[in-house]
């Protein structure tokens, strides 16, 4: 099952994607959900209901309309809370070997992750940036998964059961600011809290069975063989899989539910694929030859992310139109 979130005449609402059309929850179920979360707060019953719908009208079963001229938007627009790991041990290990340090070893000990902003949630479409975001604009390919229902303190070797589904992450990264703050030993925060790109749809796990591939030795949890690429401007920068992730999605469950709750709607980031930001590549590009030219995020560029089995997730950089200078005299006082 595909579930999205969309939007007509301004007002958003839950739906079902099947055949390439959209199809409003509202109306085929008898007790109408808000919103995807409300549908996950719902229970498996509910969910179980929206999948027989989507069956239906897959197989023809189910006489329904589409909706004409929908607007996708993220799946899940404001989640409760939104963390992001570092699950991938390339991109890690790359991104430090570019900056003349050795693998760190806490890496194999547990897997870590840190806040982003919940309320800054976007989804395909434009994107708005302030100027200092341009300095070194970055994205970052990801996979998130949604929790479905509740749980504190979840074993890894449970915790595939608390995914509610898969979607696109794109973590999009201010470097400058970030590499600004981090020298206080503090963050990521502000360098990252202005947008995080998520959909196009959200995809259930039985949706991904075919993919499926064990977790790598001494870890426990499934894992998905999922294809991950990103264009910018049409031209393919980044190329990985979702099976090279060191600690998987349960393990990383086990670890943020660790003495607090998790809830539905709840967003958890995989962390960046190998060679999937542009610190990295342009750190290898540096490495490799002196006169490569380093390439970051500009006004009007188009970054398009395919990851098998969850769709494209396309968004349009634009510079935000704000007058800002009231701030340049606060940053200059």
């Amino acid at each position: 099952m595909k579930l999205v979130t969309y939007a007509v005449e301004g007002k958003s609402h839950p739906g079902l994607l099947e055949n390439g059309a959209v199809y409003a929850l509202h109306g085929l179920m008898p007790d109408v959900p808000e919103d995807i979360i409300s549908l996950l707060r719902k229970g498996d019953e509910a969910m179980q209901q929206a999948a027989a719908l989507s069956r239906g009208i897959r197989n023809g079963s189910i006489q329904a309309h589409p909706v004409l001229d929908p607007v996708l938007m993220a799946p899940i627009p404001l989640p409760g809370s939104c963390r992001d790991a570092y699950a991938f041990r390339q991109h890690v290990e790359t991104s430090r070997k570019n900056r003349g340090l050795g693998m760190i070893p806490e890496f194999d000990q547990f897997p870590v992750f840190y806040f982003t902003n919940h309320n800054a949630i976007v989804g395909p479409g434009e994107v708005h940036f302030m100027p200092d975001h341009f300095r070194k604009l970055d994205f970052e390919l990801e996979v998130a998964i949604v929790i479905g229902k509740k749980g504190r303190n979840i074993r890894a070797s449970e915790a595939d059961e608390y995914i509610a589904g898969y979607t696109i992450m794109n973590d999009l990264s201010a470097r400058t600011l970030q590499m600004e703050e981090m020298l206080l030993s503090l963050g990521p925060a502000k360098g990252k809290d202005f947008a995080t790109a998520l959909g196009p749809w959200l995809v259930t796990p039985e949706e991904l069975e075919k993919y499926k591939v064990p977790a790598r030795e001494g870890h426990t949890g499934c894992n998905h063989d999922l294809k991950m690429r990103c264009w910018v401007n049409g031209k393919l920068v980044s190329e990985g899989t979702l099976r090279d992730m060191d600690w998987t999605f349960a393990e990383i469950i086990e670890r943020c539910s660790y003495g607090v709750d998790l809830f539905p709607g709840d967003v958890i980031g995989s962390g960046t694929v190998g060679t999937g930001c542009f610190l990295e590549l342009n750190g290898t590009g540096r490495r490799n030859d002196p006169d490569y030219r380093e390439q970051w995020l500009q006004e009007g560029d188009i970054v398009t992310m395919a990851v098998e089995g969850l769709g494209i997730l396309e968004n349009i950089i634009r510079a935000e139109h704000t007058d800002w200078s009231i701030l340049e005299q606060k940053k200059n006082l």
